[in-house]
């Protein structure tokens, strides 16, 4: 089994370390069952959120657990999310009282038309299922949340020169058939590039672009920005920036200082901020369109490598997203991506070669570990804050 180190020097498991951070042990691929995991959130956690009238979450549990291979119920919306941390910061926001492991499995057509195409060592094949669901109700929208086991940076078995299988994209398809949402929201951490946007922040755009180097890099979608146009409600956002000063505490960084004393320093220690965490919308706060960068390898943007100029933030699967939405065409529903900083841009001087400790990976690593789940509440309170704004048809 790998140790920590050689994890920082291996994209595939570095982004599954990312993944699977806090998951049961159970639930972990073998390959990160030896990585530490100190710093596990607890769930459900209640976070006595104030919400305005009538528009607290509501979970709709069903009177019999549904089985894996049944259709999922239609809804309003469906949002999508990823990680363990981040699926757990979404079910103590908006299905309180019912954690993460009490949703549901769903595994329909996994067998026959995911496994063929799926690799050895993938989240998906460890838990054999393509993800887990709840419904709640916010307001008087259906609203249903779906954990993915499916990733582009995990799934795929080689087709040629970059190229490789892409499961979740069918996964896309067959969610958006079976829950014929009006919107899909895909929410969950991801990399800063602007300097400005800081740890909690929580990033708003209708754009996605596809930024691969590794596996994909041949693929004809490579480069390719995909948009969605429409005005997004903000009638909720300062309720929203209400209920995110609960917790904002737990987003307040260390105090940092030289690693050593070999280095010259007569300052003071950098003392974390305080920062209370905003939302930073395509249009309003950055440019219009300014696209999510979507990865097939954890990157992450920092103070050198100019991404900022080129996208709003980095993860690694929504570009999949407006892939879908453009081959659906006119039938497909509006999409929005929602991202919180759970790691800010990194220092780009920081020592970042193979033939030394990543430090760069390392110090994004950390960020997220530390406050993946913390500041994934607020990309929640995002999400509840675009769908009540919409449902009352008040931009």
């Amino acid at each position: 089994m790998p140790n920590p180190h050689s994890v920082l020097s291996s994209p595939t498991l570095l982004a599954r370390h990312i993944i699977e951070y806090g998951a049961l042990e159970e639930e972990r691929p073998e390959e990160v069952t030896a990585i530490p995991q100190a710093l596990v959130s607890p769930a459900p956690v209640s976070l006595k959120l104030q919400w305005p009238s009538g528009l607290a979450p509501q979970p709709l549990p069903r009177d019999e657990p549904p089985s894996p291979g049944q259709r999922l119920p239609e809804a309003d919306y469906l949002v999508i999310t990823w990680t363990v941390a981040e699926v757990e910061a979404l079910a103590d926001t908006l299905t309180p009282g019912i954690q993460r492991t009490a949703w549901y499995p769903y595994a329909r057509r996994f067998d026959k038309h995911y496994r063929p195409f799926i690799r050895r060592g993938a989240p998906s094949l460890r838990v054999q299922r393509l993800g887990s669901w709840f419904l709640t109700r916010i307001g008087g929208a259906k609203v249903l949340c779906f954990k993915s086991e499916l990733h582009l940076n995990q799934d795929g078995i080689r087709t040629g020169e970059g190229t490789a299988t892409l499961p979740v994209k069918d996964l896309f398809h067959q969610l958006i058939s079976e829950v014929k949402p009006r919107m899909v929201l895909t929410v969950g951490t991801a990399g800063a590039t602007f300097a400005d946007h800081e740890l909690g922040d929580v990033i708003i755009t209708r754009a996605a672009r596809f930024r691969l180097s590794q596996e994909f890099r041949n693929e004809s979608f490579n480069g390719k920005t995909y948009r969605c146009d429409f005005p997004v409600s903000t009638r909720y956002f300062d309720d929203a920036y209400q209920m995110m000063k609960t917790h904002v505490g737990k987003l307040r960084e260390p105090d940092f200082g030289p690693p050593t004393k070999s280095y010259a320093f007569t300052g003071p220690l950098i003392a974390g901020p305080g920062h209370m965490p905003d939302f930073k919308l395509d249009g309003r706060d950055m440019p219009a369109f300014h696209p999510i960068l979507t990865t097939d390898f954890f990157e992450f943007g920092t103070s050198r490598n100019g991404l900022d100029a080129i996208g709003a933030g980095v993860e690694m699967g929504d570009a999949v997203l407006g892939l879908v939405a453009e081959e659906l065409e006119d039938t497909a529903p509006q999409w929005l991506v929602i991202r919180n900083a759970s790691d800010p841009q990194i220092n780009g001087d920081l020592p970042s070669s193979p033939r030394q400790t990543n430090m760069q990976a390392h110090w994004a690593v950390w960020y997220y570990e530390t406050y993946g789940y913390w500041t994934s509440v607020n990309s929640a309170l995002a999400t509840w804050a675009v769908i009540a704004g919409h449902d009352s048809g008040i931009v």
